[in-house]
């Protein structure tokens, strides 16, 4: 399996740092997540439900009924590729890498662009996966010219999956609208935004009958209970989602001019985390995690992404860190 970020036990028994010591940046995930309260006895000892209030709070939320819950975006990752027989797939140089990795275990041609190169290329392509905005670079696409691709996919059956994990920030620019339209498929997780990674709880959107061969593929009981209760009261939390989009729009600011200040300008990012390419990222991540500070180190490209800390003290520390490794 590909490593992520979050690979907290194995940072600590490497550097011999407890793991409640850590400072963990790595994920991309809210640190100031959803407060989940108590769960009903209910969603422990029932079998999961159908349409027990999640799939309605979910299309309120989104704005689209056209929806299949699933268990974080990564079964629907690993699955959509087996629905198509072997074709061409485009995607960016550096992205998510599990898109990649699961498209070509099953057969299929997959190239790598940049993003103009990618734009220049739709017509000899079967499929175009991008994330908006992207992991790890934060580039992102204008909705008007995903259609526009969408459309010229479609017309030779084509396919646009666009994996919005990081999007709840900045909403305005999702294609959900779109949903429905031909070759049109979104990913949406609330592991990033609401902060509820460990719930492993997302959506897919697409039209009928290809949200019908993911289900027949994922089979039944797709989200846990316990998860879709949670889920369910966090869509429905409005105050909550209005007051954290601020938040991250402040704190995204606040990491991009720490890192600044430090001589790290980062060339991407978006209100989750922001990204710092260069030939000094290795030494980089070993340094702060001497120091028990945990960045996402990204090889093929030498880069860190870097997500925001939780609290003032985290704020303090990654500074304080920061500035001596730029005394060395």
């Amino acid at each position: 399996m590909l490593e992520h970020g979050g690979g907290l036990l194995r940072a600590a028994a490497e550097y011999g740092i407890p793991h409640g010591d850590w400072l963990d940046l790595s994920t991309g995930v809210n640190p100031n997540g959803w407060p989940v309260p108590p769960l009903s006895a209910d969603a422990w000892l029932r079998l999961p439900q159908d349409h027990d209030g999640l799939e309605a709070a979910a299309a309120e939320y989104y704005g689209c009924e056209q929806l299949l819950p699933v268990a974080g975006s990564q079964p629907a990752i690993q699955v959509l590729p087996r629905l198509r027989a072997p074709c061409r797939v485009g995607m960016l140089t550096l992205c998510y890498a599990e898109h990649p990795y699961q498209w070509q275990r099953r057969g299929h041609r997959v190239e790598r662009f940049t993003p103009d190169a990618l734009a220049a290329n739709i017509d000899r392509l079967d499929v175009v996966q991008i994330c908006n905005p992207n992991n790890p670079t934060g580039d992102r696409f204008e909705p008007d010219l995903l259609e526009d691709w969408r459309q010229r996919l479609a017309e030779r059956g084509g396919w646009l999956l666009v994996d919005e994990a990081f999007l709840d920030a900045s909403p305005q620019d999702s294609m959900l609208p779109h949903i429905g339209k031909p070759g049109l498929i979104v990913l949406r997780s609330v592991g990033k935004f609401f902060g509820l990674a460990g719930a492993r709880a997302g959506f897919v959107f697409a039209q009928p009958a290809l949200r019908q061969a993911l289900a027949e593929e994922l089979g039944p009981w797709s989200m846990a209970g316990p998860a879709r209760e949670a889920v369910t009261q966090a869509l429905r939390d409005t105050a909550w989602q209005q007051s954290m989009r601020s938040k991250l729009l402040r704190d995204s600011a606040r990491l991009r001019n720490c890192l600044e200040r430090h001589e790290l300008a980062p060339a991407g990012g978006c209100e989750l985390f922001q990204w710092v390419p260069g030939d000094a990222s290795l030494s980089l991540h070993r340094y702060l995690a001497g120091h028990g500070i945990l960045s996402r180190y990204f090889e093929s490209m030498p880069s860190l992404r870097f997500g925001l800390p939780r609290s003032e003290q985290d704020w303090a520390r990654l500074e304080q860190a920061l500035a001596s490794w730029r005394r060395l």
